[in-house]
């Protein structure tokens, strides 16, 4: 049986529309196609989850330009081989393709449970590892998989390799085969569903710390509001849309993208750590899907000004010189993510001369992030409801009667099933998210006319501070960092500040001197940074219910315990979405894909880990499951 009749098969023996099919391997580059086109041409909404060990074969799969140019036929999407989810979207949401790379196992133990029961179909392809075909894992696809879920193999398993592979699904009650539905159909196992139910429980209680709370599915005729108006929030707009989601985005401003995302030019590059953390796993996934949104933004015709020219990173004393080197010399990075160059390398990528050797991450560069904004949002509006209300300032958010009700100075709007706080320096303005562990630093980027020594400047550098390539005659660099700043209005100190800090990084370079600042042109903007680094996303906290309990369990010896396996509390139907930094071009739009998924009721494109990362509530919950006190109001 081919691949397109066992999946038709899956296909047509389900009645919802929005069908999710799991693959163990990847197939050949053939047999891909052949799935992707028949997937492209459904009218069901479809998401492709296909586990792929990370080998030669892989590697040369996933960047083969056949496969690559059937992803997206109109821009150039790109597949790195780091472990983890990387997601492709196509057909404007309806087909989405998950490639999660590394061990079978690891990567679907990883998995957050959402709910209860997710996938239709499950396909063994033909190259998949046969070694790690075991039952643990046939437990998995179970956990993950509806009570009638299709089990099917590659047509190239021999007779016994089948009889093998059917005998260890029907162990696990997987009992719906696709060469045969008709005998199969009425199989029941009681048992088996128990037990799958059994690891669902656990693995929900793995995650309470830092629980996945999909909005009210009984609220389902009413939209979603998203307060804000920068990358993140419209990219968030996007991917609710693309889900067949109704939108309204409310933004205080006259336009979008007036506040931090405002900046004529802003850099696109992961943060990468020597040890290759949590935090630096989790901005090289999302930096790559920000590629892809971008990529595919610009190929559907949305004018984006954008250079992905690479990125140019040394250090500027000893101190950052030996922690760029660290840094690139601590992990076997994949070439596609950062590469070693010496000095005589940086000079000839960027165009000028540079005497240190540092970090190249050559799929980077510079994008403008108002371009990025209006495209994103615009996208939304072609796909779905999405409506923008500009010059509209939320100053009061109230939840009654199973939604949330929003009020301006002139008028209230709602009720929507689920509210997201998206806006930036004010997320905190509200009772509810007032005390969210997130300060504002005030950044000035300045802009400076390209003259001819400046001009052969071809990619963007980045030391003490960052430099891009010209664009309509200007150079932006920067950016200052100002922490709890009274204004946002213009400083000359600041442009000076931005000045010397190139001029300290490339000390005694001719091009150098060709940057003017006196023209006094700069752009002044206020990020959200937490302390940690990582953005926040996910439900927000309850601290008032946190703290009553805090005050109940405190004291006790199983105080751990009970935060380690219970739900924290939080506001049902709100949201957070932001202190996303300095680099938010990178690491918002996997964070507002996972969050519309989460809002959903789907599964994210993130693992456990990551939930834990970006979790709003991360701060208190790292003292409270450490035994430790805890103070409201206090930065943790």
């Amino acid at each position: 049986m081919t691949v397109s009749k066992i999946l038709k098969q899956i296909i047509d023996s389900k009645t919802t529309k929005n069908l999710v099919i799991g693959q163990i391997g990847l197939g050949s580059i053939a047999k891909l196609k052949e799935l992707v086109t028949l997937l492209s041409h459904q009218q069901e909404k479809l998401t492709l989850k296909m586990f792929v060990d990370i080998n030669e074969t892989s590697r040369t799969l996933l960047t083969d330009k056949e496969l690559l140019k059937l992803l997206c036929p109109l821009a150039s999407v790109s597949l790195t081989a780091i472990e983890g989810c990387q997601r492709v979207i196509v057909n404007n949401g309806s087909l989405t393709l998950d490639f999660y790379l590394g061990q079978y196992l690891t990567q679907l133990q990883a998995l957050p449970m959402v709910s209860d029961g997710f996938v239709d179909g499950w396909h063994i392809a033909s190259d998949a590892e046969q070694t790690q075909i075991t039952q643990p894992l046939f437990w998995q696809l179970a956990k993950l998989s509806k009570n009638d879920a299709l089990f099917c193999l590659d047509e190239v398993f021999s007779a016994e390799q089948c009889q093998s592979l059917y005998s260890q699904a029907k162990q696990v009650g997987l009992l719906r085969f696709a060469n045969n539905l008709a005998e199969n159909s009425q199989y029941n196992d009681d048992i088996c569903f128990q037990e799958r139910a059994a690891m669902r429980s656990q693995s929900r209680a793995l995650q309470a710390p830092y629980p996945v709370c999909a909005a009210n599915e009984a609220s389902a005729n009413q939209g979603i509001a998203i307060i804000g108006g920068g990358v993140a929030s419209a990219c968030l707009a996007l991917s609710l849309a693309e889900r067949g989601q109704r939108v309204t985005l409310f933004c205080e401003d006259h336009d979008l993208a007036q506040a931090a995302s405002g900046n004529k030019q802003g850099a696109i590059y992961p943060l990468l750590t020597p040890d290759n953390n949590t935090l630096s796993q989790y901005f090289q996934q999302a930096y790559l899907f920000s590629l892809q949104r971008l990529k595919s933004l610009a190929a559907q015709g949305h004018p984006i000004d954008f250079d992905l020219c690479g990125v140019v990173h040394t250090g500027h004393n000893e101190r950052s010189r030996k922690r760029v080197a660290k840094i690139i010399n601590g992990q076997n990075w994949q070439p596609s993510i950062a590469q070693s160059i010496t000095a005589e390398q940086a000079s000839a990528i960027a165009g000028v001369k540079v005497d240190d050797g540092g970090i190249f991450y050559p799929q980077g560069g510079w994008v403008s992030p108002q371009d990025f904004t209006r495209a994103a949002f615009n996208q939304a509006k072609t796909i779905s409801d999405a409506t923008l209300k500009l010059n509209t300032q939320i100053i009061d958010i109230h939840y009654k009667d199973g939604g949330w009700e929003l009020t301006s100075n002139t008028e209230r709007f709602g009720l929507f099933k689920a509210l997201i706080l998206a806006n930036g320096k004010s997320i905190t303005q509200f009772p509810q998210s007032q005390y969210l562990q997130a300060t504002g630093f005030r950044g000035q980027v300045s802009h400076v006319p390209s003259r001819t020594k400046l001009s052969k400047l071809s990619s963007v550098l980045c030391a003490h501070g960052y430099m891009t390539p010209s664009n309509n005659a200007l150079h932006c660099l920067g950016a200052s960092y100002v922490k709890n700043a009274t204004d946002t209005d213009y400083s000359p100190s600041e442009q000076i500040e931005n000045l010397h800090k190139i001029q300290h990084s490339y000390v005694g370079q001719d091009w150098v001197e060709d940057i003017d600042v006196s023209g006094h042109s700069a752009r002044v903007g206020v990020r959200m940074v937490t302390r940690d680094h990582a953005p926040m996303m996910g439900p927000a906290p309850d601290l008032d219910s946190i703290m009553n309990l805090y005050q109940e369990h405190q004291l006790t010896p199983e105080s751990r315990k009970y935060w380690q396996s219970h739900n924290a509390p939080v506001h049902q139907g709100l949201y957070v979405l932001g202190g996303l930094g300095s680099r938010g071009l990178s690491s918002g739009p996997l964070a507002a894909e996972a969050l519309a998924a989460q809002i959903c009721g789907e599964l994210m494109p993130i693992s456990r880990d990551f939930v834990a990362l970006l979790n709003p509530n991360r701060m208190w919950m790292r003292k409270l499951l450490k035994g430790k006190a805890l103070e409201v109001g206090v930065e943790v």
